[in-house]
Order: structure tokens, then C-alpha cells, then sequence
């Protein structure tokens, strides 16, 4: 039994159809792997896995822009503006 069908006899509220492809078309935009496409036809799945992998290079990259913004704030006096800047974009 899929878990729409499930979902149904529990009384939880079912997502359409065309709310699935209206969703996977808003998920499209923020992705600059499938934007840079010449072919608009990508399928959902393939949708679903470049929005996962775009937000594990997203995560990638905020910890290590993290860990180059506490490198720097340890190479400068603490008490300095530039160290205060530092800490509230950490923060």
C-alpha cells in the first residue's frame, strides 16, 4: 500500500498531483545544475535528487566559511571591531 493511499485512511490531508508538479517546478528554479540545462525536461526524481545534493554542498559550504571566519576572528585581537563583525556573522 504507497503511503498517499495511507495517508488517506488516517485522515491526513493528501497532496495533490498538481501540487506535486507545481512544487518539483518551484524546486527546478533554485537549482543551477538543472537551470544550466538545455533539455527542460527533468524528471521529478531527478529534481529530488539535485535539490538533496544542493543542499549538502549548501551545508558543505556554510561549515567551511564557518571554520574561515573562526580562523580569522582567532588571528585578530578579540576586542577589535573587525573581531566584533566576525563574531555576529558566526553567531
Amino acid at each position: 500500500m504507497s503511503s498517499r493511499r495511507s495517508g488517506q485512511q488516517s485522515g491526513v490531508s493528501r497532496i495533490s498531483d498538481d501540487q506535486i508538479v507545481e512544487l518539483v517546478s518551484k524546486l527546478r528554479q533554485f537549482l543551477p545544475e538543472i537551470q544550466q540545462r538545455r533539455s527542460h525536461k527533468v524528471s521529478a526524481s531527478k529534481v529530488l535528487q539535485e535539490t538533496c545534493n544542493y543542499i549538502r554542498n549548501l551545508h558543505r559550504e556554510v561549515d567551511d566559511l564557518s571554520e574561515r571566519l573562526s580562523q580569522l576572528l582567532a588571528t585578530i585581537d578579540a576586542d577589535s571591531p573587525e573581531a566584533a563583525i566576525i563574531r555576529g556573522l558566526i553567531m
